[in-house]
């Protein structure tokens, strides 16, 4: 009797649970979906066909393998994916891509994009993206990488998307050497555009009219782009007053070019890296023009054309530094005494690739650099010495990285970390038997600053006391464990501090 009664109860329990998850209401299952990454929403999908339409109806980002085949498989994918706003189509290079009628297929199916990726889509052409851009004119954000189509195209995009904030362009296989191209620009795109993102391109020069034209610009970005850059340079930092933020890279620019970044007078980013003609003249009137500079990051590839005169200008003129990052620049007590003295708010510090950044560089950092959380240093000439002063130093230190300084040993980093609990040391000699990695170092940046923690998801145990007889599915959730820890972190590594000098 009493069995009966207990599998009733059963059955009554197990009919609840199952109608409590049979009456979630659609919005309940589209927020729960939205939490889970892309394999668990596939797989969940298979659950049962009310599951699978929602979970394809809450789905907004997509990315799919943009080979020729492609085609005939757009009706059926945008039927069930009916909501998509972000969209990333990428061919590798071996293989056929998509052509123009796929692309504009799309559009129609997908008039709601807001934001496109384009890689190594080489059969594009001009046409198919101009009606792309008809159909899709809510498009806010625009990336294409080894794409073939050119200036037509791209204007096509400027002239009906109006609500364009991002524009990110690497390898346009359009715009070629030696090619008269029309200019690019501006468009209606012009008013709302604030990230201009120029990457290997040839012929980038054509994009001065968009950039000029773009006066809500906040961010601009050109890297390794050829050709002579001075004189547009001059007219984009005379007309374009508001930007924040400026990445300039393997640029064919002299120094006055580099001076005109002065007139930027509400700029708060700079990294200038690999350009030759960066002097201590184009320094000194960056930093008298551009006083709230708060991130400056320097590559001098060891010209030697950047010194103390430079580095004090800096210093003297950019109180709200908070972030200052020098490789191969041969920076000295004297500059590094004044930065420490004005700029009050120096938070992190990476000093790479120096001739000159000794233990008395390092005793001037610890003396004077209050505000100071972390520091990074690579193949300088200090010794063990140095940490004995970091460790009486910096009381707001909480990170420290040491890369192929030969004169610091193991025992000069146990000294440093033995100093205060809380503080993460990294040592690296170049030598795998003695590099050290503490606990919370596994979210270390390349160029030696902290990324956000990641959350543990095991523990260390030894691998020897777990006993002969374990289950195969704990095997298969502790190797679960691992591979989500590996993908955590290498994502992790991407971050606004995409400087390459500290890494690991």
């Amino acid at each position: 009797m009493h069995a009966a009664e207990n599998d009733s109860i059963h059955d009554v329990i197990d009919h609840a649970i199952s109608d409590y998850i049979s009456n979630l209401p659609d919005e309940c299952l589209t927020c729960i979906f939205q939490s889970l990454g892309s394999g668990d929403r596939k797989w969940c999908s298979l659950v049962c066909r009310r599951w699978f339409q929602v979970e394809g109806q809450s789905r907004h980002r997509l990315s799919l393998n943009a080979q020729s085949d492609l085609l005939a498989a757009i009706p059926s994918i945008f039927s069930r994916f009916d909501s998509v706003t972000k969209l990333a189509l990428k061919c590798d290079r071996r293989s056929v891509s998509i052509s123009d009628e796929a692309l504009i297929l799309i559009s129609l199916r997908c008039q709601n994009l807001t934001r496109l990726k384009l890689c190594g889509c080489r059969e594009l052409t001009d046409a198919g993206v101009a009606v792309f851009a008809k159909n899709c004119k809510g498009l806010k954000k625009l990336s294409c990488g080894s794409c073939a189509f050119g200036a037509k195209g791209m204007n096509a995009v400027l002239d009906n998307c109006s609500s364009l904030e991002e524009l990110s362009v690497q390898r346009l296989r359009g715009i070629t050497d030696g090619a008269v191209v029309e200019p690019i620009g501006p468009g209606v795109a012009a008013s709302s555009l604030r990230t201009i993102c120029l990457k290997d391109l040839y012929n980038g020069q054509c994009f001065g009219p968009l950039i000029v034209g773009s006066k809500k610009l906040r961010s601009l970005k050109l890297f390794r782009c050829y050709g002579d850059w001075d004189t547009h340079l001059e007219v984009i930092a005379n007309g374009v007053t508001n930007m924040v933020e400026i990445y300039l890279e393997r640029l064919q620019v002299s120094g006055k070019g580099l001076a005109a970044i002065s007139n930027c007078l509400c700029l708060e980013t700079l990294h200038l890296v690999k350009i030759p003609e960066c002097t201590n003249f184009a320094l000194k009137s960056i930093a008298e023009g551009c006083k709230l500079l708060r991130k400056l990051h320097i590559d001098g590839w060891k010209t030697n054309r950047i010194s103390d005169e430079g580095l004090m200008a800096v210093g003297k003129h950019c109180p709200n530094l908070q972030e200052l990052v020098l490789i191969g620049v041969n920076a000295t007590k004297l500059s590094l005494e004044l930065l420490a003295a004005n700029c009050q708010n120096l938070e992190r510090l990476a000093l790479c690739e120096s001739e000159t950044v000794g233990d008395a560089e390092i005793f001037c950092i610890a003396s004077k650099c209050i505000a100071l959380k972390r520091l990074c240093i690579k193949n300088c000439p200090i010794s063990d010495n140095g940490m004995e002063a970091l460790a009486g130093g910096c009381p707001n230190l909480v990170k420290v990285k040491l890369k192929k300084c030969r004169g610091v040993t193991s025992e000069g980093a146990d000294l440093l970390r033995a100093s205060r609990g809380f503080l993460a040391v990294n040592l690296d000699t170049g030598e795998s038997e003695h590099q050290d990695v503490s606990a919370s170092d596994n979210n270390v940046h390349e160029n030696g600053l902290e990324m956000p923690p990641v959350a543990a998801q095991g523990s260390a145990a030894n691998p020897a006391s777990i006993s002969d007889d374990q289950s195969m599915s704990s095997r298969a959730r502790l190797g679960l464990i691992a591979g989500r820890n590996l993908v955590v972190c290498t994502f992790g590594k991407w971050s606004s501090f995409n400087d390459s000098s500290c890494s690991s």
